[in-house]
């Protein structure tokens, strides 16, 4: 019997190709969409935890409730010891300590007055330690458009945009202006030895990237540091496992007395993420509802139009003795294959397309110029096991109920007029 419905589907082309290619459609979409919705959400975190969030960040209490304005007066003391500690309670994790801060890089010209001046937001890594793993992971070699890496003490990279509005050389000297831990100002020389250009709106208008040292020198923060980010071995953030790891060391080292104690704070309680992965994890079950409801209700006229060309068919059959309740449950099979054949071409097409984006990406960095979010300029799609199978979910369940409303008309049609509908 198996072997008769699918000789059927091939067929009768009148039968199952309209309501192939609309499944087929529909599974594309769904497959598409997930895969792209994915990547974007899996490039805007990864993105804020290489330069902001950290799979984990330690912060003390009172810099965390301002940590929007970067509060270098209230930042961590001792963090060398306090790494030390982290290291031997958490093993697996890999901890750095970074510093952002605001300033004014000036630009003096032939006879040391100011030339030109610009804003640049400062980011204080370990660029300089031969174990530094800061340069990888924020990608600077590959971000590098003119000039080289720092190799010695002095030496700053900054974005290429402001590099530009500065009218700069690589190798011209820098002051930067900004203010210390302590409050009072600072006035720093440093040397240009490259720029950059991240791919991050955010970071691309006016990033000066400085080793950790010099920072700490020009901002007096002597074994003190902004924030210390901690990141999972693998490089994949796990939100389970941060909560705990997040538990266990407010637990064991936070005060919350003390505002200058530290706090552990896991990446989905930064930025606002939270409620934006919960918001997109939503509008998926939404998106996959809808294509299962606009689908259904599609393939149930297509199945009227089909059921009222087959009530002959239907009506031989009733009347050489088959039973409603088996016919009914034949074309119930009948349109599952329908189902996996279109969910099958529907999920190809649509992992085809996803492939393109994920490889090629969009650029939007034109519409992107005064993002504040930490996104990047271009967006690709990810594709992941569960986009294999998700377009299987509404192209299953669609073309079922979609006969199953359209199969009830066999039960409101006596078999005498079914017979009858032969003749005519």
């Amino acid at each position: 019997m198996i072997t008769f419905i699918i000789k059927g589907i091939f067929r009768d082309k009148h039968r199952s190709l309209f309501p192939v290619i609309i499944v087929a459609i529909g599974v594309m979409l769904t497959v598409f969409l997930h895969c792209y919705i994915t990547g974007f959400m899996g490039n805007m975190v990864d993105t804020n935890a290489r330069f902001s969030t950290g799979h984990v960040k330690i912060m003390s209490r009172a810099y965390a409730e301002n940590a929007d304005q970067i509060p270098i007066d209230l930042a961590l003391i001792g963090v060398d010891e306090l790494i030390s500690n982290l290291k031997i309670e958490f093993p697996d994790m890999i901890w750095v300590k970074r510093i952002r801060f605001g300033g004014l890089l000036d630009v003096p010209d032939e006879k040391s007055e100011t030339k030109a001046q610009g804003a640049a937001m400062g980011l204080a890594v370990d660029l300089l330690s031969e174990k530094s793993t800061e340069i990888e992971r924020l990608n600077i070699a590959k971000a590098l458009i003119q000039g080289s890496l720092p190799k010695k003490r002095g030496e700053i990279l900054i974005s290429d945009e402001l590099f530009s509005k500065l009218d700069l050389k690589i190798g011209d000297s820098v002051t930067l202006l900004s203010s210390t831990m302590y409050g009072s100002m600072t006035l720093q020389n440093f040397v240009v030895s490259g720029t950059i250009v991240f791919g991050v709106a955010a970071m691309d208008r006016g990033a000066m990237i400085v080793d950790i040292t010099d920072a700490q020198a020009a901002l007096d923060m002597t074994d003190a540091a902004g924030e210390i980010l901690g990141y999972f071995a693998n490089d994949i953030y796990d939100d389970e496992k941060a909560s705990k790891l997040a538990q266990i060391f407010n637990k064991k080292f936070s005060d919350e007395h003390n505002r200058f104690s530290p706090v552990m704070q896991k990446l989905r309680d930064q930025n606002e993420l939270a409620s934006m992965l919960d918001y997109v994890s939503v509008m998926i079950g939404i998106f996959i509802s809808v294509f299962v409801l606009v689908m259904s209700m599609v393939l149930w006229n297509a199945g009227l139009i089909g059921g009222l060309r087959r009530f002959g068919e239907i009506g031989v059959r009733l009347a050489i003795g088959e039973d409603k309740g088996h016919l009914y449950r034949l074309m119930i099979v009948e349109s599952i294959f329908v189902g996996l054949i279109g969910s099958v071409f529907g999920t190809i097409i649509g992992l085809g397309f996803s492939y393109i984006l994920q490889t090629k990406g969009l650029d939007v960095g034109e519409y992107m110029k005064d993002a504040t979010l930490m996104m990047p300029n271009v967006l690709r799609a990810n594709i992941t096991t569960p986009a294999y199978f998700i377009g299987f979910i509404p192209g299953l369940i669609a073309t079922v109920l979609g006969t199953a409303l359209s199969g009830i008309g066999i039960y409101k049609r006596q078999t005498a007029q079914l017979f009858k509908e032969l003749e005519v």
